[in-house]
């Protein structure tokens, strides 16, 4: 996947339902799927975009789902595990509450048990607004049989298809439920959005993420993986730990650039027109997401320490 493309997969959640809608006739939407490492599978959208990326692991026991896409998805979802494993889904695992990795949850919950975070079911239970800049979106509540049946505070661990999949919770980061999924034998991690492979973080701030998580869950993520653990992003092609440790440093400079562009007090608006993440939006900034955008996010979240 392209940066733009992941720029754009993952800045599509706070823009609404018309950026969804340019991503075209759903009908039209294929799915492609890689083997990781053994069972373990990551389902995307062929043609760039159907969600964040979806992790798979089936066997004997059945199929355990990390994530379902993008609202609409989720009977192509289903067509596609059908024709890699004849066994039933039996969980599904949410890494976060964002529409863009929970869209399939109410298709799904009717014959699996659905788990995550004790906040991803929350923020799911209730009316929400994701905003940036000049964005705004009003997410609905979802309905009963698309929120968490299982939930857990720091987490949890399921054993199936001879693996431990060990479900941890980070501190707030991309948002406050975030969970990273680890498949302790195959070696393989979910990151969910707290790792976006060739792309520009995101932070949902005013539903309680912190970018400082990001690095924290960064940490977590490098304390974790060894140097042939495959990591899977929410958005962005499968990496490993090196991904994650440049991944880690850019969080770092960009942070460190935006402080020093706000030394003094400066407003928002004087940090965005001084261009601090100028370096990065050739690569990054030319999608939906735009750097004054991040600019933003990081100045924000560091005025909620």
């Amino acid at each position: 996947m392209k940066p733009r493309t992941v720029l754009v997969a993952a800045g599509v959640l706070l823009l609404g339902s018309a950026a969804v809608a340019q991503f075209g006739d759903l009908s039209k939407l294929t799915l492609k799927s890689t083997t990781v490492v053994g069972n373990v599978t990551v389902i995307e959208g062929a043609n760039g975009f159907s969600g964040g990326n979806v992790g798979l692991s089936f066997g004997d026991d059945g199929a355990v789902l990390i994530d379902d896409g993008l609202p609409g998805v989720g009977p192509k979802l289903k067509a596609k595990v059908a024709l890699l494993t004849k066994k039933p889904i039996r969980f599904v695992i949410n890494t976060h509450w964002h529409f863009d990795h929970t869209g399939g949850n109410v298709l799904f919950g009717g014959g699996s048990v659905l788990i995550a975070h004790d906040n991803v079911r929350k923020r799911m239970s209730a009316d929400q607004v994701i905003s940036m800049g000049d964005q705004k979106m009003n997410i609905p509540a979802t309905a009963p049989g698309g929120l968490p049946l299982v939930t857990f505070g720091d987490d949890v661990t399921l054993h199936l298809n001879g693996d431990d999949v060990h479900v941890v919770h980070v501190p707030p980061a991309h948002t406050d439920g975030d969970a990273i999924v680890h498949f302790t034998k195959a070696n393989v991690i979910h990151a969910g959005d707290v790792f976006i492979n060739k792309g520009y973080p995101i932070v949902d701030v005013q539903n309680g993420g912190k970018y400082e998580g990001l690095i924290t869950a960064a940490d977590k993520l490098l304390a974790i993986a060894n140097d042939t653990t495959k990591i899977i992003p929410g958005h962005g092609p499968v990496g490993g730990k090196a991904d994650v440790a440049a991944w880690r440093e850019r969080l770092i400079k960009m942070r460190d650039l935006v402080a020093k562009a706000a030394a003094g007090g400066k407003t928002v608006e004087q940090v965005k027109a001084a261009k601090p993440l100028a370096e990065y939006d050739a690569t990054y900034g030319q999608g939906m997401m735009k750097t004054d955008n991040i600019v933003e996010m990081i100045h924000r979240s560091a005025s909620l320490k």
